[in-house]
């Protein structure tokens, strides 16, 4: 091509490419959607807890025992052992949590379960890496993710815990020193209550299903519980996915919190570009970035 020819060329190509309106930011949903099968972990089975309602009902929870091992072996332990059989949801307190178990003085307890389990409130800093959140937060000095879940930690105390976020599952107990053995659980079902950190034992978190708590009517008494115990919501049964046939076990998968599609996940909910916000918030609340969690697709 000869020169006279080569610059209006030259000159149309500049055009277009300055005409060229730039890409769009992914949403954090398309980030999710998009992510590929590298940036996701299967979770064991053997840490899904499911329990079935007798209205029909499903919750499934994923434990977490990287942060409180022994009150998530005592859990093992009752469903195995058949302790939430004709157990009830009996607390329903609105935009608090949703409480469920049995009377530890009207049921043996199965064998190998801890009757006092150490105050499994926050672990060791030490072997974890963290991703920072990269916004400040109000409950901790740093606030971040790691193997999949929400952390709040001290680097000068060298602690790091999981924070009360919505879906949340926690042990009831009594006053201290009593730490609950796990036989009265609770689900957060309205505004992540993080006043409750390192005073409770974080034991995982609901992965599907937090609608059949969520939705349940409130309860009228002090602090939700329910007048009248023909209003307990009855539990059919609890087990562990481990323990189901094949056929019928579900499987999760959470996304890894140190792939570069959760840092972009991340960055997106800091940074709302969609066409709905006309103005980015700049920041995130920990619990307002819940980690992915997605059945496990089907081949």
């Amino acid at each position: 091509m000869r020169r006279a020819q080569l610059l209006p060329a030259l000159a149309a190509a500049l055009m277009l490419t300055a005409a060229a309106p730039p890409a769009k930011p992914l949403t954090p949903r398309e980030i999710v959607d998009q992510a590929p099968a590298s940036a996701w972990r299967t979770i064991d089975p053997e840490d899904l807890m499911v329990i079935d309602l007798k209205n029909g009902g499903r919750v499934i929870v994923q434990l977490a025992p990287q942060f409180a091992p022994v009150h998530v072996a005592n859990i093992r332990a009752l469903a195995r052992g058949g302790w939430w059989t004709g157990a009830a949801v009996y607390r329903v307190q609105d935009n608090y949590v949703a409480q469920w178990g049995n009377n530890e003085t009207d049921k043996p307890i199965p064998k190998g379960v801890v009757a006092k389990p150490p105050a499994e409130y926050e672990r060791p800093l030490a072997g974890l890496t963290i991703n920072p959140l990269g916004s400040p937060d109000a409950y901790a000095p740093g606030a971040g993710f790691t193997l999949g879940w929400p952390v709040a930690y001290d680097s000068k105390g060298g602690t790091a815990n999981l924070p009360h976020c919505y879906a949340s599952v926690g042990v009831g107990r009594g006053l201290s020193p009593d730490t609950g053995m796990g036989g009265e659980l609770y689900a957060a079902i309205g505004h992540a209550p993080r006043h409750l950190d390192r005073i409770i034992a974080v034991v995982g978190r609901v992965v599907e299903g937090i609608e059949a708590f969520s939705a349940l009517p409130r309860g009228t008494e002090a602090l939700g519980f329910y007048k009248e115990r023909s209003s307990d919501v009855p539990i059919a049964r609890v087990t562990l996915a481990a323990d189901l046939p094949a056929s019928e076990r579900p499987s999760f998968q959470y996304m890894d919190t140190e792939s570069p599609s959760f840092a972009a996940y991340v960055k997106g909910r800091a940074n709302r570009q969609d066409d709905f916000f006309i103005r980015p918030a700049g920041g995130v609340d920990l619990c307002n970035a819940p980690v992915p969690v997605r059945r496990t697709p089907t081949k």
